[in-house]
């Protein structure tokens, strides 16, 4: 039987799903009007703002918007209907990097042409304040004439994301691939962070497997570290020179973007990209605002009540879980001072919604001001201290369904203070429902659905 094919918003011709995710499906499709191929990202409104994810994707929009680069994938526009919101992106026909990679390692210069070309689109991200923090040959697509293709913004940072150290903190990529001081979670550079990504991924297209290998993740970490790399014999000195400056593990001493461009053996051949003109203006986001109106309604039409600041739990995974033990703690790798934290860690079986009526009342019976958002709990103290009003900031994250830890850490005021406030008030308050997760005491096991698999079996694929 002929299909019957499907017509987006009147200006789209929908055909074959090209990949599915938790919240999103693409297809490939037609223009009816240009004729041209693109991409169609369709996400369920209702999923995402049940589960408080409408500021990721605003902020996956805006960056795509600012991102105008050949080797880019581009953002068309944005549509949305009642229950759907559709991305329209350049379809990039050659499929992932990493499809050309797992069929073996890559000569020098066609190494270096994609390198050059992933440069090229990072530095241009860099410039316009993103950082995109999840570089790998998965999320690096070919197009018909060769041409490298960065995707996935997902989990993309903007500049003004950072803290008042300057630095960002959010703990987040593909584990073989992030940088020594991400694992350090102590805040990083986004820019050094990416530097350091590309570097694993060039030696992958020079390899064809990755610099830091082992079956035992702890270990892979610890090679991570201290930049802990053998070279094959069939690298050439140049390509090792410039590897041993990507993959420093120290990012003060690690080649930066505009030193990288000027290497030598970088320059061989390179060919700046032409960039793409000016990034949208804010009148052409009037789509964006749309697809996020106020008023949200379900697929029969129901209204979704959607809070100001939905609470989120921050799902954690084995990489977390790691970094969260006081006993593999790796930060002593990277400082040699460490003060003393001013934080506290619980576990419990009792859902989110339970956890966060708690600190309610706990906050309610001393007089805070209480925040959420994202898994996040913030306490701000209405009495001046010592040092000025108490701040305290409660994360919960999800190990399983049915298991909690709760992270509770001073962010302002008097570390004496925040101590006497956790013996008098948090801990009888809370010992009802969570039991202490400290040194002496050990997490529990990761959960079935962790990934697993040993990044020492080519190249591994998957975020944990």
């Amino acid at each position: 039987m002929e299909r019957k094919s499907t017509i987006l918003m009147n200006r789209y011709e929908l055909g074959r799903m090209l990949g599915q995710g938790t919240f999103a499906k693409v297809y490939h499709a037609r223009n009816l009007a240009s004729n041209q191929s693109v991409a169609i990202k369709v996400i369920d409104k209702e999923k995402v703002l049940r589960v408080g994810m409408i500021e990721q994707i605003k902020r996956e929009i805006s960056i795509m918007r600012l991102v105008r680069h050949p080797n880019v994938v581009q953002l068309h526009e944005v549509m949305a209907s009642k229950s759907k919101i559709y991305f329209a992106m350049e379809y990039v026909r050659g499929g992932e990097l990493f499809g050309r990679v797992a069929r073996g390692r890559l000569k020098e210069d066609p190494a270096r042409k994609y390198f050059q070309q992933l440069i090229g689109a990072v530095d241009f991200c860099h410039s316009r304040g993103v950082y995109h923090r999840d570089l790998k040959p998965e999320n690096l697509l070919v197009d018909e004439h060769g041409n490298l293709k960065v995707s996935d913004f997902g989990l993309s940072a903007l500049k003004e994301c950072q803290k008042q150290d300057g630095l960002l903190h959010t703990t987040c990529g593909t584990p073989a691939y992030v940088a020594p001081e991400i694992i350090n979670k102590k805040g990083y550079d986004g820019e050094k962070a990416d530097i350091w990504s590309c570097g694993v991924i060039l030696f992958v297209l020079l390899a064809g497997y990755l610099p830091f290998q082992d079956s035992n993740l702890m270990e892979m970490y610890r090679k991570i570290s201290k930049g802990d790399v053998r070279y094959p014999q069939w690298f050439t000195s140049d390509a090792r020179k410039i590897l041993s400056r990507l993959l420093d593990p120290n990012p003060n001493t690690r080649i930066t973007m505009d030193k990288l461009i000027e290497h030598p053996w970088f320059k061989k051949g390179y060919k700046p990209a032409v960039t793409l003109g000016q990034p949208h203006s804010s009148n052409s986001l009037k789509d964006v605002q749309a697809a996020f109106s106020t008023e949200h309604k379900d697929s029969e039409g129901r209204k979704i009540e959607v809070p100001d600041s939905p609470l989120k739990p921050v799902s954690l995974n084995a990489f977390d879980i790691i970094s969260l033990s006081k006993g593999f703690d790796l930060s002593g790798l990277f400082e040699k001072d460490q003060e003393q934290k001013a934080n506290s860690r619980f576990m419990t079986h009792k859902p989110a919604s339970a956890i966060v009526s708690k600190l309610e009342q706990i906050a309610e019976n001393e007089s805070f001001k209480v925040k959420m958002r994202d898994g996040l709990v913030k306490l701000q103290g209405s009495k001046e201290g010592r040092k000025g009003q108490l701040a305290i900031d409660a994360e919960i994250f999800e190990v399983t369904p049915s298991c909690y830890v709760v992270e509770v850490k001073k962010t302002a005021g008097d570390t004496l203070e925040y101590e006497r406030f956790c013996q008098k008030d948090l801990r009888p308050s809370l010992k009802d429902i969570c039991w202490s997760a400290q040194a002496e005491e050990k997490l529990p096991p990761l959960p079935e659905s962790s990934p697993r698999t040993p990044a020492s079996k080519s190249i591994t694929r998957n975020a944990i």
